[in-house]
């Protein structure tokens, strides 16, 4: 019930705000839309207080026929990996919600229900436990957020909206070739946990993975299918940016997780190392990349590329660290880039610019702005007492006892990060006024303040107390490296 509940609560806010429909009842969509992602928030919480940390079956299950011609059911679950993301979709939400109060002024409802219905469709992801029904979830993502980058985003956002559906719809199609190819294999079951015990031949495997690599790299995303998301994040309106970082990158990353390394071992076992030097290239070129980056949202797209690079690190060195890590890195991205990419919002809101050479000063004119800005770019670099730190850490504790040189290439994105996280910071907030337009900024509202104020709560709390994170992974992250380290090798099948 609770799992249903937190799906279906927001897309149902979300399809009322799409009856209501006109921008004469901007006020009351609003409220609405605050209503409705406060509540989705609320029935997420029982799953938190119920949750059994000392088991990695599923818990909260639901499980309905819904085509029973092919054996497909609309079967729900959630265990110590994807709880953590049920309950971040559902936070960012409520953020995303009070960051456009202001800003958006036309076609409000339609605004807020997209990202009301996208966050109800991204739960159904990392809740479903039948592969159809997570194809339809993973694919219907796309709708809403194409919507949100092609509408609302800036002068090249039609460019930027068709390039984000290509490159995801393409990826996905040979994810659903390699579902019926297991729904066939496995005698006519869409059953996540079925396809998990399913032996395959190693040629199947390896087939299977790089068409489940084709659709989960390009969502991560991993270099080098990762062009695509710069161009959409400095298109995007701030709200889009915020839960295309915080949330959508992780559906790529969850997918390998829940699919690759349980159901084809030997096959992610074979390919860890290329998985492994796409990861490290992610983390120090890409990171060299953001250096040069003159404009603010671009440089933190970057960025975004360089952190998920240390969650697939971590996902294929096939150690309790590593997966830990990379899934702690997945909670604490969620939470640094959403504030991030708000924090550019503030300013572009002010100067209509996203330019760092446009800049300068700002901490004069908007000095606690300018502080929790501080905190964010701090958590970005990987400042210990911040979720950005715990994270990044464990997966290079996991590195490290993998192979040194490993652990030693995944340090040196920390430098990286601090060089192109501080640099832009000196150059936005630090030293005299640059300009009028700069002099004339006004402090953060209360509504800027309590969104950031609230984020900034969330990065302290986890960097400095992940008990709770960890202690609701522990089994479920042993339970998979078992998964992931037996042999399911099959005979090939029969011509």
């Amino acid at each position: 019930m609770w799992l249903s509940l937190a799906i279906w609560v927001p897309i149902a806010f979300g399809i009322v705000l799409l009856a209501l429909g006109r921008d004469e009842q901007a006020s009351l969509v609003r409220w609405l839309a605050l209503a409705g992602s406060i509540l989705g928030l609320l029935v997420t919480l029982p799953l938190w207080a119920g949750f059994n940390f000392q088991t990695a079956q599923m818990q909260f299950v639901e499980h309905v026929p819904w085509i029973g011609r092919f054996n497909v059911y609309y079967h729900l679950g959630v265990d110590g990996i994807s709880l953590w993301f049920v309950l971040l979709t559902a936070f960012i939400n409520v953020i995303v919600v009070i960051a456009g109060w202001d800003v958006i002024q036309r076609k409000v409802s339609q605004y807020y229900a997209a990202f009301l219905i996208l966050s109800g469709l991204m739960i159904g992801v990392f809740t479903s436990l039948d592969g159809l029904l997570f194809y339809v979830f993973f694919e219907a993502t796309l709708i809403p957020m194409y919507l949100i980058i092609g509408i609302w985003g800036g002068p090249n956002r039609i460019y930027a909206a068709f390039k984000f559906f290509l490159y995801t719809l393409l990826g996905s199609l040979l994810l659903l070739v390699g579902f019926i190819y297991l729904y066939a294999r496995s005698g006519g079951s869409f059953d996540i946990q079925t396809w998990q015990a399913l032996p395959l031949p190693a040629t199947a495997q390896t087939l299977l993975f790089f068409a489940l690599f084709a659709a989960f790299a390009v969502k991560v995303p991993m270099w080098p299918v990762h062009t695509w998301l710069p161009d959409v994040h400095v298109e995007a309106p701030t709200g889009g940016s915020a839960v295309l970082a915080a949330i959508m990158l992780k559906l790529g990353a969850y997918g390998f997780l829940r699919f690759s390394l349980p159901i084809l071992p030997d096959a992610s076992r074979q390919w860890a190392g290329l998985m492994i030097a796409l990861s490290l290239i992610a983390v120090v070129y890409v990171g060299l990349v953001a250096i040069v980056q003159k404009d603010m949202k671009k440089l933190v797209a970057y960025s975004s590329v360089a952190h998920m690079g240390f969650v697939t690190l971590g996902f294929f060195i096939f150690n309790a660290e590593g997966v830990t890590g990379g899934l702690l890195q997945m909670i604490a991205h969620g939470f640094v880039s959403a504030a991030m990419f708000l924090v550019i919002g503030v300013l572009y809101d002010r100067m209509h610019s996203r330019q760092i050479a446009d800049y300068g000063g700002v901490v004069n004119t908007m000095p606690r702005f300018a502080a929790l800005a501080l905190l964010f770019a701090m958590a970005n670099c990987g400042l210990p007492g911040t979720a950005g730190f715990v994270g990044e850490w464990t997966v290079i504790l996991g590195a490290v006892k993998a192979n040194f040189w490993l652990g030693l290439l995944a340090a040196l994105a920390l430098i990286l990060g601090a060089a192109y996280t501080l640099w832009m910071y000196k150059r936005v907030y630090f030293g005299a006024i640059a300009n009028d337009r700069v002099r004339a900024l006004k402090e953060i509202n209360a509504r800027e303040g309590l969104m950031l104020i609230v984020l900034a709560v969330a990065v302290l709390w986890m960097g400095l107390y992940p008990k709770p994170l960890t202690d609701a992974m522990d089994a479920s992250v042993t339970h998979l490296l078992q998964q992931a380290s037996a042999t399911k090798l099959a005979a090939p099948l029969p011509n």
